[in-house]
C-alpha cells in the first residue's frame, strides 16, 4: 500500500512529525513501513517558461527556434514539439541541469542555431507516459518558479507492507485512522452524508443472482459525462503512487479505490444491453470473455461475473470487460460499488493470472459497509472534474447484511495480559480513536462494536492487541521470566530408551520403525497359544487395511517383516532392532495397557558389507545375539547374578516361535522379562524366510525397575596379572555358563575376570558329556602373585567345580 503525506495529511493532521518518525510509529503498529522515498527530487533544478514567440528553424522543416522567458532572462531554444506555441507555458531545463532519467543538459548547436535549454515533456520529467509534445502548465505560472514548487511536487511517498488481516489499511483513510490513534488528532472525512439509495425513478435494474459470492451490490447513473484528461492534482496523486492516470473517469474511481479502498468499475450505460446488472456464474455457452487489457480469457464455470441482461461484462473484482469500458466518446455511466467473496476472487485471480488493485483488496475483505459511501465521493469527484450530471437516486442491493460484532472487554484482563495500568476510560479512548464504538467506560467490563472494516477482531484478547498497539509496544514493561534453578526432572524411561538405541547402534545394529497397527494373522504365524495373552487385541474401529487393523502386542513380527522384505532386496546379512510400544488388552471396552520394549534380529552374516575374500562362510550364530544382549545389560550396567537379571535355560517355558535348543529366559527376581533365541522353522516359513534368524525380546518397563550398578572408576594395574586354564568334563546338560557363573561365586579376592573359551563334544570325549575349557585371570593390587599362590587358590577353584557339577580333568589336563 503508497500513500504520500501531502494525502494523508488531508484527512489527519500529522504536524510534528517527519517521514521517518511517522514509519517508526506505523511500524510499532503492526504496519510495517517497507519504503520511504522522497518524490521528484530531481526535479528541483527545473524551471517553469513562457514561450514568447516562435519561428521555423531555417535548416530543418520540423524544428522551430523558440524564445523562452526563464523568468531571469530570455533564451533561445530549439524545439521539435508539435505544439509548441507563443504563450505556453511549460517546463525548461538550462545548461548544466539533470534530468530524472540521467542526461545532463548542455550549450549546443542544433543545424547551425544555438539552443540553451530543453524544452521537456512528461515523460522526461518522470510525470507521466505522454512523449507527444512538451509539457503545458497552467498558463498563470509565473516563469521562473521551481517546478517542483509550481506542481506541489514536494512531497514523500511511504510504502507498508500490509499483513492480510488488515485490509482497512489498504486504502489512505485506514492508514489515517492508524496516525489519528497515537496522534489524538481527529479524522477527517471526505464524505459526511450518504443518500440512501431506495431504488426509485431510476432506468435500470440490479439482480443478484448469487448473494452468497456478492453481499452487496450499489449502482448509479451519471448522465452528460465528459470523458478527458483529468486535473493535474489527480495525476499528481495517482502518479506518486506508481498509478498511470487514463483519463477522468477511470482515474476518479483509481483515487476513490486508494482513498476508501473500495474499489469501483465505471460502465458506459449505452453498451448494457437492457439497461440491467445481473451478478451471477457464466452460463454453459459462455466460455470466453474479453478484458479490459485486450486479451481474450477462458472463464470456467465457478468465476463470478458482471453481466447485462444478455452477455458478460467484467470479472467480478479483477477487471472489466471491452465491451462496455469507458472511451473518450461516453457520456453516460453506471458506476459500480459492490462486495464479492474473498475466496472467490482470489481463486478467479489465480486462474486468470490477473492480479489487480481491485482483486488485492477484495481478496483480502473490503468492509460491505464502505460501498455508498465510496460511490458517494466518486459521485461528487466525477461532478467536478468530468461535469457530471448526477442522477438523484440509485439501487443499493444488500441481501449480505450482518449484525455488528459485539464484544465483552474486561479492563482488568487487559491490564493482567500486558501488565499495564489502565482504567476503563482510558481503554475506551483508545478503542474509539481507531473507530471503536464502547457504550460505556466507567465500567470495568466494557461492552465494545467491532466496526464492520474490522475483519480481524473475533474475540476478546484481539482487543486487547489493539490497546498494545496503541499504547505502543516500547511502552509495555519488560519483566524476566522467573525460571527455577532446579535440575529438571528427565523421563527416566525415555532416557533408557535413548540409551539402548545408542548402545545397539554402536554394536552395528540398525533402528527400524514400525507401526503400531499390524495384522491379526501375525499371531497365527508365531504359533501363539489360543489362551496367550498376545492374542487379547485392541481393534482398530476403521483400519486403514486388513493387515493394519489391530494394535500390536509384540514387536518381532514387525522386525521379520522387515528382514523378508530386505532379502527380498538382495540385502542378506541384516540387523535390526525396535523401541516401542506394544498394547495389551487386559479388559474388554478399556484401554489397553502399554508397555515399551526393545527387539532386536540378526540374520545372515556376521559381518554385513564385509568382504568376502576375508569373512566368507562366518554366518551369524546365537552366541552373537545373546552376546548382543549381553553387551546392552552391560552397557546399561544391570547387574548379573544375583539382585540382578541372569540367562537360564528353561525349555518348557520357550517361546512357541523360538527353537527349543537355542532358547534362552532372561529372568530378574525369578520374573521373566525377556528371551534370547533363534526362530523356529515353523515360523520362518510363516514369514517366508529361509535364512536363520536370531532375536532378542526384553520389556523395557520391567528392566528399568532394576538396581543399576554405579559407576566406578579404578586405576590402571600396576602389577602384571596371571592366568590359568581349566579344561573339565561335565554331563552334556550342564551348563556352560554355570561354570563361569560358580567359579565368580566363590568371590576369590585375587579372581580378576573369567572367561569361556571352549565347548567340545566328540571323540575322545564319552557320550553325554562335553569338555569346557575356561581362562582364570589372577591379580593382586597390591604385589605380584607369585605361582604358589595362584595354585592355591586355582587348585581349591577346580576341586570346588569337580565337587559341584561332578567334573572330571580332561584327558592330559591333570
Amino acid at each position: 500500500m503508497k500513500f504520500t503525506l501531502s494525502w494523508l495529511s488531508t484527512f489527519v493532521s500529522i504536524d510534528g512529525l517527519d517521514p521517518d518518525q511517522l514509519a517508526d510509529r506505523l511500524t510499532m503498529l503492526g504496519l510495517e513501513v517497507e519504503a520511504v522515498e522522497k518524490l521528484y527530487q530531481g526535479l528541483d533544478a527545473i524551471l517553469t517558461a513562457r514561450v514568447v514567440s516562435v519561428r521555423p528553424h531555417p535548416d530543418a522543416d520540423r524544428l522551430t527556434l523558440c524564445d523562452v522567458d526563464t523568468g531571469q532572462e530570455t533564451v533561445q531554444v530549439v524545439c521539435g514539439a508539435p505544439n509548441v506555441r507563443a504563450g505556453l507555458v511549460t517546463a525548461i531545463a538550462l545548461p548544466g541541469v539533470s534530468l530524472p532519467g540521467g542526461m545532463k543538459i548542455r550549450k549546443a548547436r542544433v543545424r547551425g542555431e544555438q539552443s540553451l535549454g530543453m524544452l521537456c515533456s512528461a515523460r522526461e520529467l518522470g510525470l507521466g507516459d505522454d512523449h507527444s509534445g512538451i509539457i503545458e502548465l497552467d498558463p498563470d505560472l509565473a516563469p521562473g518558479r521551481p517546478l517542483t514548487e509550481a506542481l506541489g511536487l514536494d512531497d514523500t511517498m511511504i510504502e507498508i507492507d500490509l499483513t492480510p488481516n488488515r485490509p482497512d489499511c489498504a486504502s489512505v483513510i485506514g492508514i489515517a485512522r492508524e496516525v489519528a490513534g497515537f496522534t489524538g488528532s481527529p479524522l477527517r472525512q471526505p464524505v459526511t452524508e450518504v443518500p440512501v439509495l431506495t431504488g426509485e425513478d431510476v432506468d435500470f435494474k440490479v439482480t443478484i443472482a448469487e448473494p452468497g459470492l456478492c453481499p452487496r451490490y450499489a449502482a448509479r447513473r451519471l448522465s452528460n459525462v465528459r470523458v478527458g484528461p483529468s486535473p493535474w492534482w489527480l495525476q499528481r496523486q495517482l502518479l506518486a503512487v506508481g498509478m498511470r492516470p487514463i483519463n477522468n473517469i477511470v482515474d476518479v474511481t483509481n483515487f476513490v479505490m486508494l482513498e476508501y479502498g473500495q474499489p469501483l468499475h465505471a460502465f458506459d450505460f449505452t453498451r448494457l444491453e437492457g439497461g440491467e446488472i445481473v451478478v451471477r456464474l457464466p452460463q454453459p455457452d459462455e466460455k470466453r470473455f474479453t478484458t479490459l487489457d485486450g486479451v481474450e480469457r477462458e472463464i470456467e464455470p465457478d468465476m463470478l461475473m458482471i453481466c447485462d441482461a444478455r452477455r458478460p461484462v467484467a470479472v467480478a473484482g479483477v477487471m472489466g470487460g471491452l465491451d462496455s469500458e469507458v472511451t473518450d466518446t461516453t457520456t453516460e455511466i453506471l458506476l459500480e460499488s459492490a462486495c464479492f467473496d474473498p475466496v472467490s476472487i482470489r481463486r478467479t485471480a489465480r486462474r486468470l493470472n490477473l492480479p489487480s488493485e481491485a482483486s488485492y483488496r477484495f481478496e483480502r475483505g473490503v468492509d460491505p459497509e464502505l460501498a455508498t459511501r465510496a460511490m458517494e465521493r466518486a459521485v461528487q469527484l466525477m461532478a467536478d472534474v468530468a461535469g457530471a450530471e448526477i442522477r438523484p437516486s440509485g439501487i443499493d442491493e444488500y441481501p449480505g447484511r450482518k449484525e455488528p460484532l459485539r464484544l465483552d472487554l474486561r479492563v482488568g484482563r487487559v491490564n493482567a495480559l500486558l501488565g499495564v495500568e489502565l482504567d476503563s476510560g482510558r481503554v475506551a479512548s483508545y478503542l474509539r480513536s481507531i473507530g471503536f464504538e464502547v457504550a460505556d467506560d466507567s465500567q470495568d467490563v466494557l461492552s465494545v462494536t467491532v466496526p464492520s472494516f474490522r475483519i480481524d477482531i473475533e474475540r476478546e484478547v484481539d482487543l486487547v492487541e489493539e490497546i498494545a498497539r496503541l499504547v505502543g509496544y516500547n511502552e509495555i514493561p519488560v519483566t524476566s521470566p522467573r525460571i527455577s534453578m532446579e535440575y529438571p526432572r528427565h523421563d527416566e524411561l525415555r532416557t533408557l530408551r535413548r540409551q539402548a538405541a545408542e548402545i545397539l547402534t554402536a554394536q552395528g545394529f540398525y533402528e527400524a520403525i514400525n507401526y503400531s497397527f499390524t495384522a491379526e494373522r501375525h499371531h497365527d504365524l508365531m504359533g501363539l497359544a489360543a489362551d496367550d495373552p498376545r492374542r487379547s487385541v485392541t481393534r482398530l474401529l476403521n483400519p486403514l487395511t486388513e493387515d493394519q487393523a489391530v494394535m500390536r502386542t509384540m514387536l518381532l513380527p514387525g522386525l521379520l517383516e522387515n528382514i523378508r522384505r530386505n532379502i527380498n532386496f538382495q540385502r542378506p546379512d541384516i540387523r535390526l532392532f525396535e523401541i516401542g510400544k506394544i498394547f495389551l488388552q487386559k479388559k474388554e471396552g478399556e484401554q489397553p495397557e502399554e508397555r515399551f520394549q526393545v527387539c532386536a534380529v540378526m540374520s545372515g552374516g556376521r559381518y554385513p558389507g564385509a568382504r568376502p575374500l576375508y569373512f566368507a562362510g562366518r554366518e551369524t550364530d546365537f552366541f552373537d545375539i545373546k552376546g548382543a544382549a549381553e553387551c546392552l545389560l552391560e552397557a546399561l550396567r544391570i547387574r548379573r547374578g544375583e539382585g540382578g537379571v541372569d540367562f537360564v535355560v528353561d525349555r518348557e517355558r520357550a517361546q512357541p516361535y523360538s527353537d527349543p535348543e537355542l532358547a534362552l529366559q532372561i529372568v530378574a527376581r525369578g520374573q521373566e522379562i525377556g528371551r534370547v533365541g533363534r526362530l523356529n522353522t515353523r515360523a520362518a516359513k510363516g514369514f517366508s524366510l529361509k535364512q536363520e534368524v536370531y532375536f532378542f525380546e526384553l520389556d523395557l518397563e520391567d528392566l528399568i525397575a532394576l538396581p543399576r550398578q554405579a559407576r566406578e572408576f579404578k586405576p590402571l594395574p600396576r602389577y602384571p596379572s596371571v592366568r590359568r586354564d581349566i579344561a573339565l568334563v561335565v554331563p552334556d546338560q550342564v551348563p556352560a555358563g554355570d561354570l563361569l557363573q560358580a567359579t565368580l561365586d566363590q568371590k576369590e579376592r585375587f579372581v580378576e575376570s573369567v572367561d569361556i573359551f571352549d565347548v567340545y563334544r566328540g571323540k575322545p570325549i564319552a557320550d553325554g558329556m562335553k569338555s569346557v575349557a575356561l581362562t582364570v585371570t589372577y591379580r593382586s593390587p597390591e604385589q605380584t602373585l607369585d605361582d604358589e599362590t595362584v595354585d592355591r587358590i586355582h587348585q581349591k577353584i577346580v576341586n570346588s567345580l569337580m565337587a559341584t557339577f561332578g567334573a572330571r580333568y580332561r584327558e592330559g589336563m591333570e
